[in-house]
């Protein structure tokens, strides 16, 4: 195994310890079997799969991202949409999940299962705001690199459902919540904008669990270095900042690096250009860390949304080292196009959908 296939099966080991249905499914033991499933977020197909063979078929809806909703069965009712800006699907999905709330029986229980990306795949707006709106205002937070606290606080107060909403319909007897993290802290009034937070006043029972983050992917994947008989020298979650300044603070330790893996987690942030090229912030970061260690020889970098997108891309990130740094990369890193340099430097990492969503994990070994 060449040292780019060892960094990919360590990040790959990170994705898959937080595996959406992996991660639902280790908890279920201690839940009373539901009368509805609710599962919205990329990672909810995943999660309402491990409920379904857990507690058999019941009532059940899912909210995902397009072509993240597949093999489930027939029954299921499924609404794609569009991720990271809403489309009319959205609100679709954002009605749908009010009403299945608002008709459930008093004394029945709901399963909510949540994770990253909700807060543009279901959306259910107040009275006198309008999809161009919610449109609009995602386009600009995407665009202006705010961290993705600000950026659901911001889009909370266009919804009915975020922010404890949703749940603020439940007229029956308990709601279980269960959630993949997407965010710093693992704040429930967060993920997906606070989709599954519970209200400031109910009268139903209630329980709430984290049941994935990405401390638990960044602990496997360095678990996996370990059995690979690396040392581990690094894993933090230090990646929320803008991904220039990320990849300047990270430069001289990977420069400097000895044998060994670095893991680190978070989320950067991307100030965008009026007209972006291709890439997210992954491949924005990989290409800035490649500038950073160009020349440096025997290190590889693994840069990768979770999610196994980045942006309104079909690549989770890019997997660089110090030979891939070169002509037109400087271009494209200042055009927000560092997606068409890494595709012709054949550097992009495509996964497909992961099924989960816990931010983004960058590996680094040195052989």
């Amino acid at each position: 195994m060449d040292q780019m296939q060892k960094a990919i099966r360590i990040w790959q080991a990170g994705v898959d310890a937080v595996d959406g249905k992996r991660a639902t499914k280790a908890v279920l033991n201690d839940i009373q079997t539901p009368d509805q499933i609710l599962a919205v977020g990329k990672a909810a197909a995943a999660m309402a799969s491990a409920a379904l063979d857990h507690f058999g078929p019941r009532p059940t809806l899912v909210v995902t991202k397009d072509d993240h909703g597949r093999d489930l069965p027939e029954h299921v009712q499924l609404i794609e949409a569009s991720h990271p800006v809403p489309d009319t699907r959205s609100l679709d999905g954002g009605r749908a999940l009010r009403e299945a709330i608002e008709t459930m029986a008093p004394g029945s229980h709901v399963l909510l299962l949540v994770s990253g990306g909700a807060s543009s795949l279901a959306e259910d707006l107040l009275p006198g705001n309008s999809l161009a709106d919610l449109a609009q205002l995602n386009t600009r937070l995407l665009a202006e690199g705010l961290d993705i606290t600000a950026m659901n606080a911001e889009r909370r107060k266009l919804s009915r459902i975020k922010g404890g909403g949703l749940l603020s319909h439940f007229n029956g007897a308990k709601a279980t919540v269960l959630a993949i993290s997407d965010v710093p802290g693992d704040d429930l009034n967060v993920i997906g904008s606070g989709i599954g937070a519970l209200p400031d006043t109910f009268k139903f029972d209630a329980s709430t669990k984290i049941v994935a983050s990405n401390a638990h992917a960044r602990s496997a994947a360095a678990e996996m270095a370990r059995q690979n008989g690396l040392q581990v020298l690094a894993d933090e979650e230090c990646l929320h900042d803008d991904f220039m300044q990320i990849a300047s603070n990270l430069g001289k330790r990977l420069r400097d690096m000895p044998t060994g893996v670095m893991v680190f987690g978070g989320e950067p942030t991307v100030v965008l250009p009026d007209k972006p090229g291709r890439g997210g912030r992954n491949q924005a970061l990989a290409l800035a860390l490649a500038r950073e260690i160009s020349g440096t020889s025997g290190l590889t970098l693994v840069v990768g949304g979770t999610d196994g997108t980045d942006g309104p891309t079909n690549a989770a990130g890019a997997v660089v080292d110090g030979a891939t740094w070169g002509d037109g990369a400087e271009h494209s890193l200042q055009q927000a196009d560092s997606g068409s340099y890494l595709d012709r430097a054949d550097a992009l990492l495509v996964t497909g959908p992961t099924g989960t969503n816990v931010m983004d994990l960058v590996v680094a070994i040195k052989q």
